[in-house]
């Protein structure tokens, strides 16, 4: 039981350390664009899509005897064509992620430093070339730092209530902006969007595969719980004065614990990009962490310079597009993943058509608002 209980934390941390990242710096600010509310909806109803849906990916690894990540499964189900999309999804989500890691972390480290945020480019590379010697060493780190990580990340935010409460005004609630009111849906899908980790966590439960099913449920109530609460302490505590990476209104300390969401989140989606190169795309070792840990910086460098993008719209491309894709692709998988599968999972999910139908149409309408958004 006590060893249960070490790789059931191990694994919810994991998936716990890959969702809670930017995402969360990014709601409060969208919160208050639209309104408090409507941020809260968006929370809990796409946590509730998003937990249905990755207890499909834990039962489509569970059913698998080869160990893959993302595209391989698809491929290995739906062909390779469809491989070649959740491929795109895949890797145009972990950079999507990374770049604004690596925006956000480059400018909490020069509002540190030097109070503004000039030096974010600078910070950033500095910050991504700290991160690729971590990828490099793999799992044994992913493991270590993630477990610390959510530690840190629950006591923080035990902090941030105590800290801010005697400055919470239900006014800073109430306010509703019909003009946004479709604004904070990519950024809350993007902060909760685990779905890389599952494989990854499959890894860490050989031979505990029964823990999957606790270790996803348990993770994506937390995240749901904590990024309400967040959102509630800190729209109730400023309001208006929220910026687009929140951190940076709260003080010193908590600008260090917007760091830390964001650290532990790009090294579990570093390790899952290297993995996915090394064991579905069969790149050698050197060539998996160069395409996973040395280009996404050459891209945040190129984008942080000609400033194409902000913070908070990369997350949302990115949320939309790619963990919008990732998760239709995974709903037609786990259909043919329970017929063909050739191993016996330890839980099986039941399908409702009427809930796939709607959770796949709300993902579809999603990404052609996105994409409409950046052409228009």
């Amino acid at each position: 039981m006590k060893g249960d209980t070490k790789r059931f934390f191990s694994a919810s941390a994991i998936l716990i350390g890959t969702c809670i990242g930017a995402g969360v710096l990014a709601i409060p600010y969208v919160a208050v664009q639209s309104g408090f509310f409507v941020a809260l909806g968006y929370i809990l109803f796409i946590g509730l899509m998003l937990m249905v849906v990755n207890l499909y990916l834990g039962e489509i690894s569970l059913r698998t005897k080869e160990k893959h990540q993302l595209a391989g499964y698809v491929e290995k189900y739906l062909g390779r064509k469809a491989g070649w999309v959740m491929e795109f999804a895949f890797v145009f989500g972990i950079y999507s992620a990374i770049i604004a890691y690596l925006l956000g972390i480059g400018g909490s480290i020069s509002f540190l430093v030097y109070g503004d945020l000039s030096h974010t480019l600078l910070f950033g590379v500095l910050f991504g070339v700290f991160m690729s010697a971590l990828i490099w060493r793999g799992l044994k780190s992913l493991k270590f730092f993630e477990k610390v990580g959510v530690s840190l990340v629950f006591l923080l935010l035990i902090l941030i209530f105590i800290i801010f409460i005697k400055d919470f005004s239900f006014v800073n609630l109430t306010g509703f902006n019909s003009s946004n009111i479709f604004l904070p849906f990519g950024v809350v899908l993007f902060a909760l969007l685990s779905f890389s980790a599952i494989p990854e966590v499959n890894l860490v439960l050989k031979k505990n595969e029964h823990l999957m099913k606790r270790s996803i449920l348990f993770a994506i109530v937390f995240c749901t719980i904590f990024y309400a609460l967040f959102t509630l302490i800190i729209v109730g505590a400023k309001g208006f004065e929220t910026p687009e990476i929140a951190t940076l209104a709260l003080g010193t300390i908590f600008v260090f614990f917007g760091i830390l969401t964001m650290f532990t989140s790009y090294l579990a989606l570093g390790n899952a990009l290297r993995d996915n190169l090394k064991y579905d795309e069969r790149m050698s070792r050197f060539k998996a962490w160069f395409f996973s840990a040395i280009i996404p910086v050459v891209v945040f460098a190129l984008i942080n310079y000609f400033d194409i993008f902000s913070f908070s719209k990369i997350l949302s491309i990115g949320g939309t597009i790619a963990g919008g894709l990732t998760a239709i692709l995974i709903l037609f998988c786990v259909k043919v993943a329970k017929k063909k599968g050739n191993r016996k999972p330890e839980y099986s999910f039941p399908l409702n058509w009427f809930i796939l139908g709607i959770v796949t149409l709300i993902f579809v309408l999603g990404i052609v608002q996105e994409v409409w958004g950046i052409l228009v």
